[in-house]
């Protein structure tokens, strides 16, 4: 459980690897934390069960990361030089920032510590950080003075997280500081990209951040499923997935 707890998610082979057991060992010792409703079962391994606190930065970080470094590149992709746009608080927005340093003329307006500490060196791009209260546990900056910051712009593009979606295409989040502040970001967008990894349409988050039909465009990784990508299709949003050129339109499941 520390070891899961540190990393976000495991694999079977990886634990038995880390605990010097066999396989069946491990599979066996999970079976019996799944059913403490401790764990919650994945291919091949497990994550810890959804609570109403998040995981914490360096397990989020860890958790499906090559999926969210693709889903970060593919979303750097949509942001076009000399473009405004905001970027909200997560690991995986944390990434796209990662991919934005050789673009040119961006305006990046962020209520993210990790995100302006990556993007200020880069003398191509301006970056604007907003006030409020730090969050020691990631660097988040939340609170009423980080509102009404975001709510003196009107820029280009959004690039947001989440924690979770729900089977109806509801986004939602931990940290009720935290999402007033995407609402605004949302808000005061013209277009709105959410970045997040197939495993959130698994997970549950206590906090409405919006609803699907709210956003423009979702980047994701091949792990959706045929139903996830379906509701996006129904809620109208582009769909892109990352790793796969065969697909770039949202509305691609839609029968078209």
């Amino acid at each position: 459980m520390d070891f899961i707890r540190q990393h976000g998610s495991v694999q079977v082979d990886e634990l038995s690897d880390h605990l010097n057991v066999t396989p069946q060992t491990i599979r066996r010792d999970l079976n019996q934390l799944y059913d403490l409703n401790l764990l919650q079962r994945v291919h091949g391994g497990a994550v810890i069960k959804d609570t109403v606190e998040n995981l914490g930065h360096g397990a989020r970080k860890m958790l499906m990361a090559g999926e969210k470094d693709a889903i970060a590149q593919r979303a750097a992709e949509l942001i076009p030089d000399n473009s405004s746009l905001f970027i909200n608080i997560g690991t995986t927005t944390e990434r796209v920032a990662e991919h934005l340093v050789d673009h040119k003329g961006l305006l990046v307006i962020t209520n993210n510590m990790n995100v302006a500490s990556t993007l200020w060196p880069s003398s191509n791009l301006e970056v604007m950080i907003a006030g409020g209260s730090i969050r020691p546990n990631d660097g988040g900056i939340v609170g009423s003075s980080t509102e009404e910051f975001v709510e003196r712009f009107k820029v280009d593009y959004a690039v947001i997280g989440c924690s979770a979606i729900d089977p109806d295409g509801e986004l939602f989040d931990f940290d009720l500081r935290e999402v007033r502040v995407t609402q605004a970001i949302i808000r005061r967008s013209r277009a709105v990209i959410v970045v997040t990894d197939s495993m959130k349409f698994e997970r549950r988050a206590p906090v409405r951040i919006a609803d699907l039909g709210d956003i423009d465009t979702l980047v994701t990784d091949a792990g959706i499923t045929p139903k996830a990508t379906q509701l996006c299709a129904n809620k109208n949003v582009r769909l892109e997935i990352a790793g796969d050129e065969t697909t770039g339109s949202a509305e691609a499941s839609d029968g078209d």
